[in-house]
């Protein structure tokens, strides 16, 4: 059974998809999902046969995260849902027990709280897709409850370090790289019309289309990539915002309106689009000449990162955390400093005007890819770490 925090689709909800395709190749598994709210990844499980179950959160519960509250922030924020939070957890419990879990794989820190307090036999793994040391209430629940869980998978070494910083020794942490389907993402295709989609005039054929494929969460850096578009100054530039704000978590997102107040006050109307989510993100990556990642603080992997590189496509990145295990700057990508809108544009600069430039990265990036981020290689890496939970833990999870 797969735990998801949303019914959106972002990296991590990808992931878990991913692990469902996986599923066949390692435990020839029958697999089910709980979402935390229905949407894209309900409708995506269910087309690769997956049983799915909606748990909705109160409102309240939904909008708690350690972007915004500590301890004394939260504990308000719950008593304002005492009267719901009751009824959530039986519902979600009982919803978890009905489907007769084998295994519990979490993909969220909710999840993984929840999963450890309410599964009950079933060993419990905690995909980790996020930092866990900065985040004062998470990183203590984990800790209070790591000895209901089995095994860790972190997403790159990075975050990986971070968690045996700060959970429990001796609890088993493995690194599972993300993967890429190099079907769907490939240079060869289609391509949106993304300047229809941002509401746009069509650009001029020599148009330099520079895209930040993004949630609207802050550290995601769409504030220094405005930024670096407004000292780039280049006339022949277009840049694109692709995605919206994902979760319900407060304070830790950008508005649009925010957003397009900062297009506005850098003086780029009509020259940044903003496409909303798109579904078909293959195709937005074969749109753009130049891929930007530009995430302020640590990213715990990057998806965009390899997904952008497995299209072809030329990609400035921020090499912090996760994100530096992806690429070797200057041949897989260029690099740029994190939060330095100065480093950001010197490095757009060093592309925007070299056409073959652009491609020979594309090249190198998308060879790279292929041999780095297969599902073949996700399937077996998966495969293996799942074959550590202890056997006689499984049993008792069939009793």
């Amino acid at each position: 059974m797969f735990l998801g925090a949303s019914g959106q689709i972002g990296g991590a909800e990808q992931v878990l998809l991913d692990c469902i395709r996986a599923g066949d190749g390692w435990a020839n598994a029958e697999m089910s999902v709980v979402a935390l709210g229905g949407g894209p990844l309900v409708t995506a499980a269910e087309a690769l046969g997956v049983r799915t179950r909606v748990v909705e959160p109160p409102g309240a519960l939904g909008r708690v995260g350690d972007a915004f509250a500590g301890v004394a922030a939260v504990i308000p924020m719950l008593f304002g849902t005492a009267a719901s939070l009751p009824g959530f957890l039986r519902h979600f419990s009982r919803t978890v027990a009905s489907l007769v879990p084998e295994v519990i794989h979490s993909h969220g820190i909710k999840t993984h709280v929840l999963g450890a307090l309410l599964a009950r036999r079933a060993p419990v793994v905690w995909h980790l897709h996020d930092y866990v040391g900065g985040r004062p209430v998470s990183s203590r629940l984990l800790r209070l409850l790591a000895r209901r869980c089995s095994l860790v998978i972190a997403v790159s070494e990075s975050v990986a370090r971070d968690a045996r910083a700060c959970l429990p020794a001796g609890l088993p942490i493995i690194v599972v790289h993300n993967a890429v389907d190099h079907e769907r993402y490939s240079p060869d295709g289609p391509a949106l019309a993304l300047d229809a989609l941002a509401g746009l005039p069509p650009a001029p054929a020599d148009t330099v289309r520079i895209g930040l494929p993004a949630t609207f969460a802050r550290w995601k850096g769409h504030d220094r990539f405005l930024e670096a578009i407004a000292r780039l100054a280049h006339p022949r530039v277009r840049a694109y915002i692709i995605g919206g704000p994902m979760y319900r978590t407060q304070s830790s997102q950008w508005s649009r309106a925010e957003l397009e107040a900062m297009v506005q006050r850098l003086g780029l109307d009509g020259r940044v689009g903003f496409t909303g989510f798109v579904s078909d993100m293959p195709a937005a990556y074969r749109a753009l000449d130049i891929v930007v990642h530009a995430s302020t603080r640590p990213e715990p992997f990057g998806l965009v990162i390899a997904e952008a590189m497995a299209c072809g496509r030329a990609v400035v990145a921020t090499p912090a955390g996760g994100a530096a295990e992806l690429f070797e700057p200057g041949v897989h990508a260029i690099a740029a400093e994190p939060d330095s809108p100065g480093s950001l544009t010197r490095a757009l600069a060093s592309l925007v005007d070299d056409a073959a430039a652009r491609l020979a990265l594309g090249e190198r990036a998308r060879a790279h890819a292929q041999q780095h981020f297969g599902q073949a290689r996700f399937a077996a890496d998966l495969g293996g770490a799942m074959r550590r939970l202890d056997p006689p833990a499984r049993a008792r999870g069939r009793a």
